[in-house]
Order: C-alpha cells, then sequence, then structure tokens
C-alpha cells in the first residue's frame, strides 16, 4: 500500500482523527494554540505518524512554545516517519527538532529516519527535564526522603498560610494567580494568553490542579499543574517576592505533590526542562532533552550553516553527537 505525505497550514483541517497523545504536549489541541504551524501526516492505511512543525525564514523546526517540556513525533512507525523525512527534502533544507527526549526512542527513531533519507544529522544537549518516579510510594514515604531543611521548613511555616487546590479552572483563582506572576522573580511571559488559553482547555478536561497559598486572605503563591496518564505536570510556579519568608511556594509545593500521590494516585511527577537547583530537591532523575539539526547538504543555502554545525561539533564535548 502506498504512503502518502500532506502538509496542512492549521490543525483544523485534521479534526476528526483520533491522535492518541502520551501527555499535554502531543495533543492536536496544544498545537492549534500555537502561530506558524506546519503539520506533515504520513498515511499508509489506518497507521498515520504526525509532525507538528513551524515555518522559520531559514527552514523548519518544531512546533513548540517556550514552556514545553518535550516535543515528539505522534506515531513511531519508521517506514512512514521516513517518508516524511524524504519528503521534507523538497520543502526545505534545514529541520531542527528540540526538545527530544531519548528514554521513550523519539530521538533514535528521527535520527534514523533523517539519516537514511539522506540527511546529515547533528545532535547536542539542549536542556535537562527532572522527575520522580513514586514507585507506589505514598507521599509520606515521599517526604520522608526528602532533604532535612525542606521538612523542616515545611514543619515550621506550614500553618502561617491558608492553601486552596482546585480542579478546575476558576476566573478568581487566575486572575490571582495573574497577580502573584506579576509581584514575583519571575520575568514577563511571552504571549500570556496562549499560556491561559492551554489552563481552560486543561480545566474543562479535568486535568487542571491550582494551587494558591494566602497569608490573611491575600494571595502570595501559585502553581498550575496538570494531571493525566498516571503522570503530574509541573507547568508554572511563583511567589510573591515579599512574601519569599513565609516559604509559601514550599508549603504549596508540599501540598500539590500530597495531592497528586495520594489522591491523584500519580506514578510520576513531571518538573519539566531547566537546570534550576531547587528542582534537584523534590525530584530524584534528570533525565537529558536533545536537539537534532537535519541539513540536506545537495541544497547551497545550507552549505554555511553545514559549515558552522561541522565545527561546533567538532569540539571536544561534542565529539559523541
Amino acid at each position: 500500500m502506498d504512503i502518502a505525505v500532506r502538509y496542512h497550514d492549521t490543525v483544523t483541517k485534521l479534526q476528526g482523527l483520533h491522535v492518541p497523545a502520551e501527555g499535554p504536549f502531543d495533543r492536536l489541541e496544544w498545537f492549534a494554540l500555537l502561530e506558524n504551524p506546519l503539520i506533515v501526516v504520513a498515511e499508509r492505511g489506518e497507521e498515520r505518524v504526525i509532525l507538528a512543525l513551524k515555518q522559520r525564514t531559514n527552514g523548519l523546526e518544531s512546533l513548540t512554545y517556550w514552556f514545553t517540556f518535550t516535543w515528539r513525533p505522534i506515531g513511531s512507525e519508521p517506514t512512514l516517519l521516513a517518508a516524511i523525512a524524504k519528503d521534507l527534502r523538497s520543502k526545505t533544507g534545514k529541520v531542527v527538532f528540540a526538545p527530544l527526549p531519548d528514554e521513550d526512542g523519539s530521538l533514535s527513531r528521527l535520527q534514523e529516519a533523517f539519516r537514511c533519507s539522506g540527511w546529515i544529522v547533528f545532535r547536542e544537549h539542549c536542556d535537562e527535564n527532572h522527575v520522580l518516579a513514586l514507585n507506589g510510594r505514598t507521599f509520606a514515604e515521599y517526604w520522608a526522603s526528602r532533604p532535612g531543611k525542606m521538612r523542616s521548613t515545611l514543619k515550621r511555616k506550614a500553618k502561617r498560610v491558608e492553601l486552596e487546590i482546585l480542579s478546575r479552572f476558576d476566573e478568581a483563582a487566575w486572575a490571582d494567580y495573574k497577580a502573584i506572576y506579576a509581584e514575583s522573580w519571575k520575568p514577563s511571559e511571552d504571549r500570556p494568553d496562549i499560556l491561559e488559553r492551554f489552563a481552560r482547555d486543561e480545566g474543562a478536561a479535568g486535568r487542571i490542579r491550582l494551587g494558591l497559598a494566602r497569608a490573611d486572605g491575600v494571595p502570595v503563591a501559585a502553581q498550575f499543574w496538570t494531571v493525566e496518564n498516571d503522570t503530574a505536570y509541573i507547568h508554572k510556579l511563583a511567589h510573591v517576592e515579599a512574601a519569599k519568608p513565609l516559604s509559601a511556594g514550599t508549603t504549596l509545593s508540599a501540598a500539590l505533590f500530597e495531592h497528586v500521590i495520594d489522591i491523584d494516585g500519580v506514578s510520576l511527577i513531571d518538573f519539566g526542562t531547566g537546570a534550576d537547583a531547587y528542582k534537584r530537591d523534590w525530584m530524584e532523575i534528570n533525565r537529558p532533552r536533545y536537539r537534532l539539526t537535519c541539513l540536506d547538504w545537495r541544497q547551497p543555502g545550507v552549505w554555511p550553516a553545514l559549515a558552522k554545525a561541522a565545527i561546533r561539533h567538532l569540539a571536544p564535548h561534542n565529539r559523541h553527537s
């Protein structure tokens, strides 16, 4: 049976397709929130592989947003993936994929498909992903293994704030989140409307866990989590800088950990990407995230990028790539 490769500049053209999603960043609804999409679909009968890409002036790259934890192909059939890799040479000479996981085989499958289709592929480590595997532990068992300083902080300061955890999107609570974020140490967000639309969608699906901490009735810390497929995802957290002595962030984090472990019954908690030191206190596993830069050497327009990539990857720390 022949393979058909099709390109769509909107996600709405794929409505009606059953697309299994492993997590929040694999759903067509998520990609529909983002700009400049180019959705590539390879089909053979009932088999399907989808690459959600975005168009850039110098090529194509993964369709992601700044708080995307991970990106991967939807579907894993190698022949269909190879068909996309071959067909993309008619569209561009450069494709960049990131942040790619290695633990589920996404990295190796993409690397193999593009190399076998004639692309020169460079791999590099680009980020890290902190996760906690519960392995059947209750919150109490997990908490007993945390650093003594964390446990002492919670014991001394937990009663200084009042907590609320919502399993639905709430207008007032989201307004509190935005106010807290504006007074936090965090930089201003690019396109906060996308985050809000995402939160609304997750709330409508029953996946949101929105936590607030208040001191004397005033919101001082907020966290936005989601839960699905036995995994809790920590998307955003912030606290009012002036309220830092209350340790409201630690108290709220502990409450949300307890909620998703003992009530939702998750087996994994994912703290997203970034090398923030505080994540190591809460998490136990650090998984690498990778970038694949795929260049079609047949196209003269990519030769400067090819030369730069070759020089960079000859550096001693990149010789494994």
